[in-house]
């Protein structure tokens, strides 16, 4: 990850509803893995942490209100987490409550025996966004200290037009 609006961008990605998510993960990957410990009886897994993944999503991307992302004492998932892209990755065949995914989206492609690691296909993949992928902006913009806005496919400049630049307190790269 290039940096904190980097990975509210991926937090954003995961927390949304799964139609939603497809639009901007269509763009960054051909893959998504999850990692779950949650039918192997443990706790920890990524549901476990995506709370936080959408508190740092929602630091960036003011549409995201972390207080409405969050498992119940009972293990209910929120309406918000029961829509989520991370939730129903985690969550596909194996809970009965699970919605899944809309059609066209996202294709399991791989569940270990254990069912702790999970690796769906994204499906229609941008061609476009793959190939400026492939051409290192972001690499490119990182290492001209740039704006890493140009890193990302054209496609997702309205996702990012969204957010608002965070601000961190102690920023020990600042000249004093």
């Amino acid at each position: 990850t290039w940096n904190h609006e980097h990975i509210a961008l991926l937090g954003k990605s995961l927390v949304s509803p799964t139609g939603a998510a497809h639009q901007i993960v269509r763009h960054l990957a051909d893959y998504v893995l999850v990692w779950s410990t949650r039918f192997g009886g443990h706790g920890g897994d990524d549901i476990a942490k995506s709370p936080h993944m959408a508190r740092i999503g929602g630091s960036v991307y003011k549409e995201i209100n972390p207080e409405e992302f969050y498992m119940d004492q009972k293990q209910k998932p929120s309406d918000m987490m029961a829509k989520s892209l991370i939730y129903n990755a985690v969550s596909y065949r194996l809970d009965p409550n699970a919605m899944g995914f809309e059609e066209g989206t996202f294709e399991e492609a791989y569940t270990t025996t254990h069912r702790m690691v999970r690796i769906y296909k994204v499906l229609d993949v941008d061609e476009d966004s793959k190939a400026y992928g492939k051409e290192g902006h972001g690499y490119q913009a990182w290492l001209a200290g740039r704006p890493l806005e140009s890193a990302y496919p054209p496609a997702l400049q309205k996702v990012l037009a969204g957010k608002q630049d965070f601000a961190q307190l102690e920023d020990f790269n600042r000249n004093a």
